[in-house]
């Protein structure tokens, strides 16, 4: 009872916290936000690798066919903390959000296969940005507020099973959904009436995913891995509504609507095309791990959307290139508790595929990479299950052309249960 209890608060929580998810990250004004890595903490702290991955105990994000090997039920749910510092040519700011990462279960089914399933969030949309234009005696004399919020969360289930000896393959199946809410105020001088453009979407969408894992056995009970995924294309549809409307403003900034000048139903699409990661694992079981994994996926495209006519920012290719891994002392360790824990470490170079333009004459579009490094602790409790801990330190965007760099520090902390449900007990 207390097992199924502990599981609603989680999954209720989970709701709650992804309803609320904020972000502070300028770049989430573009498209559907900014996007979340699709990963574990323990994944996460070893720089996003897992596609060539498996184990007896830990969630994979990453790869469905990695649930072939689960042995345990895993229940495990994770937050992240942002600590996001945002500099221009010309400023520089602090802002902080904390928000819950995931909530799944795993299983096992039998001794070949694995089931798993959860609530994750994709991207998120929080800006605030203020733009002013002056007049030849340095008045201001224009003042734009962009404004956003809302975002996209996902439900999953994945599943695995071993097809031939070392070989699995596994099959995920998701439906992505949620609402994002974008608006432009604009007040200008000696004039009474600002104006304000609002756009409130909705975007759902179904995709599908394979996966494929291969281990061999070496000498000295090395173990290779490989692993691939292979997203399908697919669509987020985007339905909903843009309002033009004058206004005024209270003394405390109180918006009151006047009169609506305009008003269009939304119908588009995000395009999101096929992706595909590749990785190499060597190592030996509960003892080290280091991997390599690359991730491509071609430009995302629109249509029907702003994001198509808007000549401010466009999509180009992706790709990623993740290094990392694990070092475990000794798992069985009864004197040194430290030597039972779980050290991890990784590096990730990122092309988000975003470019913007910063000059704002739609000719020198200047692309937004990413590039993280990370470590993090895994600290054993009773019955297998772990507290998990990671780091990352980062730097998104570049002040050139009049863009904006992000440098952060992400804390990432989940606690994973494990229990031996679907298993047979035994009486001596």
């Amino acid at each position: 009872m207390i097992k199924k209890i502990l599981i609603a608060f989680l999954l209720l929580t989970s709701v709650a916290f992804l309803a609320q998810r904020t972000n502070s990250s300028p770049y989430s004004y573009f498209g559907i936000g900014e996007e979340f890595s699709g990963t574990t903490v323990e994944q996460s702290s070893m720089g996003g690798i897992g596609v060539a991955f498996n184990h007896y105990k830990y969630l994979n994000f990453t790869n469905p066919a990695a649930y072939a090997d689960l042995r345990y039920t895993v229940y495990s749910f994770g937050v992240l903390n942002n600590d996001l510092t945002v500099k221009s040519g010309t400023s520089k700011q602090n802002v902080n959000s904390t928000s819950l990462s995931y909530f799944a279960i795993g299983f096992p089914i039998g001794r070949k296969a694995g089931l798993s399933f959860g609530l994750q969030p994709v991207s998120s949309v929080g800006y605030s940005l203020t733009n002013s234009i002056k007049d030849s005696n340095g008045d201001t004399s224009e003042i734009s507020l962009f404004a956003g919020n809302g975002g996209v969360n996902r439900i999953y289930s994945s599943f695995g099973i071993k097809v031939a000896k070392g070989l699995s393959l596994g099959l995920e199946a998701d439906y992505s959904f949620g609402n994002v809410d974008n608006s432009i105020t604009n007040q200008r001088a000696n004039v009474s009436l600002g104006t304000k453009y609002n756009e409130v979407t909705v975007l759902e969408g179904t995709s599908i995913k394979l996966g494929a894992q291969y281990q061999k056995e070496l000498k000295n009970k090395l173990i290779l891995n490989a692993g691939a995924t292979f997203k399908f294309g697919n669509n987020l549809n985007v339905t909903g509504n843009d309002y033009l409307y004058s206004l005024t403003f209270g003394q405390s900034g109180f918006e009151s609507p006047r009169d609506t000048v305009s008003s269009n139903e939304i119908n588009g699409k995000f395009n999101l095309p096929f992706k595909s990661i590749l990785g190499l694992g060597l190592g030996k079981q509960d003892k080290w791990y280091a991997g390599v994994e690359y991730e491509n996926q071609d430009a995302i495209s629109t249509k029907g959307l702003l994001a198509s006519t808007n000549g401010a920012y466009r999509y180009g290719n992706s790709n990623r290139i993740s290094l990392g891994g694990f070092y475990l002392p000794k798992i069985n360790s009864i004197s040194n508790y430290w030597n039972k824990v779980t050290y991890r470490a990784g590096v990730r170079f990122e092309k988000s595929g975003l470019l913007v333009d910063g000059s704002g004459n739609n000719t020198n579009f200047i692309p937004i990479d990413d590039f993280g490094m990370s470590f993090g602790l895994g600290l054993p409790l009773k019955q297998l299950s772990t507290v998990n801990m990671g780091f990352e330190f980062g730097k998104k965007g570049t002040t050139n052309n009049n863009l904006i760099e992000e440098n952060y520090f992400n804390f990432r902390l989940s606690l994973s249960l494990t229990d031996t449900w679907f298993i047979k007990r035994k009486i001596d």
